[in-house]
């Protein structure tokens, strides 16, 4: 017979899947953490307008640091970038660096090219 979750069980569930990225080009390991819902629905919105067009007529200028900036977490899982002024400064890094946490953050919260494209309004 299959048991049901409860609402209790769900929320209560630590359901949210890290990686540890080593970054030479930074001198160290980052920690990546899938984003949750309510913060993938957030970093989404950045770059899709109320009609469902996409903001910016350039594409996703900046989704790279954004995404890095919304999954790069200590320890205990808490962000480490918090502001636009720090996701713009951590823009300005290695781009190679910068995808390798992407790779991983994308896998992690399971976006893929189709929704980067969705994103770009292609």
């Amino acid at each position: 017979m299959t048991q049901y979750l409860s609402a209790d069980q769900i929320l209560s569930a630590d359901d949210l899947a890290f990686e540890d990225v080593e970054v030479p080009e930074w001198g160290g390991t980052v920690r990546v953490r899938e984003m949750p819902g309510t913060e993938r629905d957030k970093f989404e919105s950045q770059f899709v307008g109320k009609d469902g067009a996409s903001v910016r007529m350039e594409g996703l200028e900046g989704f790279r640091a954004r995404l890095a900036a919304a999954t790069i977490v200590d320890e205990n899982g808490k962000q480490q970038f918090r502001s636009a002024a720090e996701a713009k400064r951590l823009g300005e890094k290695s781009a190679a660096a910068l995808q390798r946490v992407c790779d991983v953050a994308m896998r992690l919260s399971k976006m893929d090219e189709a929704d980067v494209k969705e994103l770009a309004g292609n």
